[in-house]
């Protein structure tokens, strides 16, 4: 259990090094404001919050720096979010009085403010696989032998996929076609399009259409859906400008990492459904890339549900105050604007 001094003191040291980058010493902290302690009784303390696990001395006549525990424990415990100035508050509330055409549109812009905002990586999940549902589909064709398939899903995403059309298929077929699905389909979660497609629309097709072999082989590539949840990157720059990552091999492993969306998503996987802020710090983080970094995440719903986040990706020397303000402010404003256009 620490002291009110002790935590004084660590919540002092993690602000400090978070602004300055440097080692914190006993004698910057007398020199701060309220603080009516000597140097030696700083060193004392700060000797002991280093054998707790709390702080690290990187070299032996330097100051001290926070640890992962050291954080951690900031994060739960210290932190106090930082109040947005009036600038910010604009910016982000000038950003949902748009129209967007598209929600691809709405997550990218937002995740391009969080990164100028912060000056860190922003990480930006779109609604999963399972979360959205069919809201209307349209076959366009294009010349005799292909069509474009058009879905709008519920969230306001947009496929569009070509496909061909079999020979000889008729308007009315096309019409009938278009007709069925969307009275079928719409409402029904994008994952189970292939299930309905056998067991509801195909006895309908074979009553109805003419060439129900080719039309179904069309269906398939229309309902064809991939799994995989989109991934939104922006600022991904900004780490050239930590200090962290002047080491051009951890900023190459990052990068890398940064590339392969499925390892994200496994590192974000359990934090989507969480209400709040979620905050990992180094080694909790799954990935060892990731094991110098702090992620920020928050959530954002549609219809009171969960469908997305919104993360930070930084150093272990974040503006946690800073981002942990930023990501709520931003992802309430989300979540109010998607549940008023979608």
């Amino acid at each position: 259990m620490l002291t009110e001094r002790q935590k004084l003191i660590l919540r002092i040291v993690v602000d400090d090094y978070v602004r300055s980058a440097e080692p914190v010493g006993s004698r910057t902290i007398a020199k701060r404001e309220g603080i009516n302690f000597s140097p030696a009784t700083i060193r004392n303390e700060m000797a002991d919050l280093e054998e707790m696990g709390y702080l690290t001395q990187p070299h032996t006549s330097a100051g001290r720096i926070p640890s992962q525990k050291g954080y951690r424990f900031y994060v739960d415990n210290l932190m106090v979010p930082e109040r947005l100035s009036k600038d910010v508050v604009e910016k982000i509330h000038r950003l949902y009085t748009e129209r967007f055409m598209q929600f691809e549109q709405v997550i990218q812009e937002t995740a391009s403010v969080l990164s100028k905002l912060t000056n860190y990586t922003s990480i930006a999940l779109g609604p999963g696989f399972f979360e959205a549902t069919l809201k209307h589909i349209q076959l366009v064709s294009l010349t005799e032998k292909m069509a474009v398939a058009i879905i709008v899903t519920n969230t306001g995403h947009v496929e569009h996929r070509t496909v061909s059309v079999p020979a000889n298929i008729d308007f009315f077929d096309m019409e009938k076609l278009v007709n069925l699905l969307n009275d079928k389909l719409k409402g029904v979660p994008l994952y189970q399009f292939k299930d309905r497609l056998y067991t509801e629309i195909a006895s309908e097709l074979k009553r109805h259409v003419s060439q129900y072999q080719a039309v179904m082989k069309m269906l398939e590539e229309v309902l064809s859906r991939d799994k995989e949840e989109r991934v939104y990157l922006t600022g991904t720059t900004h780490i050239f400008s930590q200090p962290e990552f002047r080491d051009v091999e951890k900023a190459r492993e990052l990068f890398e990492l940064l590339e392969q969306h499925d390892r994200i998503q496994d590192v974000l996987a359990g934090t989507k459904d969480k209400e709040g802020i979620q905050v990992l710090i180094g080694q909790e983080n799954l990935e060892e890339a990731f094991s110098e970094c702090s992620i920020i995440t928050a959530s954002y719903s549609i219809g009171g549900k969960p469908v997305g986040t919104l993360s930070i990706l930084g150093p272990t020397r974040m503006d946690y105050k800073k981002v942990v303000s930023i990501l709520h402010f931003l992802a309430r404003d989300l979540s109010y604007y998607l549940n008023r256009v979608y």
